[in-house]
Parts: structure tokens; C-alpha cells; sequence
């Protein structure tokens, strides 16, 4: 395939800020997209646009790897994270049992079960594997 560069160019204009993260204002504006993207196209793969989120996200990807660094949190940290991002008690978790349970559980008292583990992460929609 030939690629016609004249119309390459007058369309680069419009995707190369689409296509391109070189500082921390690029990065926050490709991510405002890839989730209005992730809005819009979903999990989709016969959407027009789905290989621009999977492209997308990818550049993001190497951005984060380069540029951001994630902090070490244990599964505790993030289930703790999840009940105040979803303004949750600990009476909203009988996944994990009754309310002494839960405390115990986030004060490192004790370690979630597999039962547990399953049912939280199903339940935020998260990979088992951050509980572990």
C-alpha cells in the first residue's frame, strides 16, 4: 500500500494531538480522551474507532511507564481506596462478612479468603490479583 503523503499531511494535523504525549500537559489530555473514548466505544472491537482507543491507550501505556510513577499500595490500601471512592461502610461489604470482619481486614488483622477475594473483585469490577 502506498501511503498518498498530501493527504497524510493535511490530515496530521488533526490526529497528531491525538498521537502524541511529550509532557505532562499532552499526557493528561490523552487521558481525558481515551476515557471519553472508553465511553463511547466500550468494549467493542467492531467499532469505528476501537483501534484508535487501543492505539491510544498503548501511547498512554508507554507514557506511564516512562514518566509516572505508580506507588506501591497492597490489596488492603486499594480496598480501602475502593470503600471511600464509593463512599461505602463497613456494612456494605457482607461480602467480606459483618462489620468486625471488614475492620479486622483493614486494620491487617487479617487476610481476605479466596471466597473473599472473588467477591470483592467482582464486585469493583477489579482483577482478583490486586487482593493478593
Amino acid at each position: 500500500m502506498t501511503i498518498n503523503t498530501l493527504n497524510l499531511e493535511k490530515s496530521w494535523s488533526v490526529l497528531e494531538p491525538l498521537l502524541t504525549i511529550r509532557n505532562e500537559m499532552e499526557y493528561q489530555q490523552s487521558l481525558e480522551q481515551l476515557h471519553d473514548l472508553i465511553d463511547q466505544v466500550g468494549t467493542d472491537e467492531q467499532h469505528p474507532l476501537y483501534s484508535l482507543l487501543d492505539t491510544l491507550g498503548i501511547l498512554v501505556e508507554a507514557y506511564e511507564a516512562e514518566h509516572v510513577q505508580i506507588p506501591d499500595v497492597t490489596g488492603v490500601d486499594l480496598l480501602q481506596y475502593l470503600i471511600e471512592e464509593q463512599g461505602l461502610t463497613l456494612a456494605d461489604l457482607p461480602e467480606i462478612g459483618a462489620q468486625g470482619d471488614v475492620l479486622q481486614v483493614l486494620n491487617g488483622e487479617q487476610e481476605l479468603s479466596l471466597q473473599q477475594i472473588r467477591a470483592v473483585s467482582e464486585r469493583f469490577q477489579v482483577s482478583p490479583a490486586v487482593f493478593i
